[in-house]
C-alpha cells in the first residue's frame, strides 16, 4: 500500500545483491500475493480516506497505536486471506524474512509457532516514528529511521541489541553527487534561479490545481517542476492549468527522479517517508503541504523540529510561505544543510550488511 513501502524494498534488494551475490533472493508485494478483494478493500479504503475524510483517517491513526496488540479478528482476516501468501513462504523457506510493511510480520511469526517457518523476521520501519501498526508482532531485528524511534522501542521493553538505527533505505542512485548547474541544463531550466520540486500526487486534481495556481499566480523569483508521476489526468490537468508556463515543468513519470531532486533546491508537499527520505539524501528543503493525519504529519513534524521545513496549512499563503524562504538565501541553505544533516544515503548498506552478520 504506498509506493514507498516498494521503493524502500528495492532499495535493500539492490544492497543485498550487491553485497552477497550468491544469495537467494526474493521480493514479494505482500498484497498481490492476497486475494483481490482484500487489496481493493486494504489500499482502496486506505485512499479513499485519504480523499474524502483525513481526519477520520487521524483519528483511526491515534485509535490503532496499540504495540504488540493485534485484534484477534483482523488476525483471522488476515490469515483466511494469506493462503497463497503462506504457501509461498512456505515453499521458499527463507533464512531471513525482511518486511518493509507492517502487515507481514504477524503471518510469518504464526507461521513460526506452527513449526512451518524458520526464518529470522527483521522489520524495516519506513516511516521517522514508530506506531503500533508496525508492532502487530514481535520482530527479531528492528531498523528504524532515528534515535527517538529506538528510544520508543526501548520504553516498549523491546531489547537494544535488536534495534539499529539506520535510516530508511533508498536506491543508492540517490547518494550520487550531482551537479545541480548540469542537472538544469539537461532538463532545459534555467541555471540561475532557485527551482522547486512540486510532488502534487498527494493531492486530489482539483487541489492540485489550485497548488500550481497559487504558486504561478504570485510572481515568484523561482522555477518550478511538477512532478506527477502516472497520474495522466494530473499531469494533463496541471498543463492545463499553467498554460504554457515556461517556468513550469511537468514531468510524468521517471526513473531519475534524483536528478530533479539534484537539479532542485526546495521541495513542496507531503512527507512521505520514502520520499522524504530520498529529499532529504539530496539536500532539499521543505515546505509541507496539508500532510495526511497520522505518518506524514508525525514525519512533517520530524522536519520542522530539525529545521529542515516550513509548514503550510492554508494555500491561500502558500506563495507567502515559499517567498519567505527565498528571499532568506541564508535560510534557504541552512534549511538544506539541516536536510543533509538528517539523510542517510547509506540505510540501504548498513541494513544488508547487519543481515548478513
Amino acid at each position: 500500500m504506498g509506493a514507498g513501502h516498494v521503493r524502500a524494498a528495492q532499495a535493500l534488494e539492490l544492497e543485498l545483491r550487491r553485497a552477497a551475490p550468491t544469495a537467494t533472493i526474493a521480493h514479494h508485494d505482500v498484497l498481490t500475493l492476497m486475494p483481490p478483494a482484500f487489496g481493493r478493500v486494504y489500499r482502496d479504503g486506505y485512499f479513499d480516506l485519504v480523499a474524502r475524510a483525513p481526519q477520520l483517517l487521524g483519528w483511526l491513526y491515534d485509535a490503532t497505536d496499540k504495540p504488540f496488540h493485534k485484534k484477534r479478528l483482523q488476525q483471522d482476516i488476515e490469515r483466511v486471506s494469506a493462503v497463497k501468501l503462506l504457501k509461498m513462504i512456505r515453499e521458499f523457506d527463507a533464512d531471513i524474512a525482511v518486511c518493509t510493511h507492517f502487515l507481514a510480520p504477524a503471518l510469518l511469526q504464526r507461521e513460526r509457532r506452527k513449526g512451518r517457518g524458520r526464518a529470522r523476521i527483521v522489520t524495516v520501519v519506513t516511516d521517522f516514528e514508530i506506531h503500533g501498526m508496525w508492532l502487530g508482532a514481535e520482530s527479531d531485528h528492528y531498523f528504524v529511521a532515528t534515535e527517538e524511534a529506538r528510544t520508543h522501542l526501548e520504553a516498549l521493553g523491546v531489547a537494544p541489541a535488536t534495534i539499529t538505527v539506520s535510516g530508511i533505505p533508498t536506491h543508492p542512485v540517490f547518494a550520487e553527487n550531482k551537479d545541480q548547474a548540469a542537472m538544469r541544463r539537461k532538463y532545459g531550466l534555467q541555471e540561475d534561479i532557485p527551482t522547486i520540486l512540486v510532488s502534487p500526487g498527494g493531492f486530489d486534481t482539483a487541489n492540485a490545481r489550485r497548488l500550481l495556481d497559487a504558486l504561478t499566480g504570485a510572481d515568484l523569483p523561482a522555477q518550478i517542476i511538477a512532478a506527477c508521476g502516472r497520474n495522466l489526468g494530473l499531469h494533463a490537468a496541471i498543463d492545463e492549468a499553467t498554460g504554457g508556463n515556461p517556468l513550469v515543468k511537468t514531468v510524468g513519470f521517471t526513473t531519475d527522479m534524483d536528478e530533479y531532486m539534484a537539479a532542485s533546491d526546495l521541495m513542496i508537499g507531503k512527507p512521505g517517508g520514502l520520499t522524504t527520505s530520498e529529499s532529504l539524501v539530496k539536500g532539499l528543503a521543505w515546505v509541507v503541504v496539508n500532510p495526511i493525519p497520522g505518518q506524514e504529519e508525525r514525519n512533517a513534524i520530524y522536519l520542522l523540529e530539525n529545521g529542515a521545513g516550513v509548514w503550510c496549512n492554508n494555500l491561500h499563503t502558500l506563495p507567502f510561505k515559499v517567498r519567505t524562504v527565498l528571499r532568506e538565501p541564508s535560510r534557504l541553505q541552512a534549511m538544506r544543510a539541516s536536510s543533509l544533516r538528517l539523510g542517510r544515503p547509506d540505510a540501504g548498506a548498513v541494513i544488508a550488511h547487519a543481515l548478513l552478520e
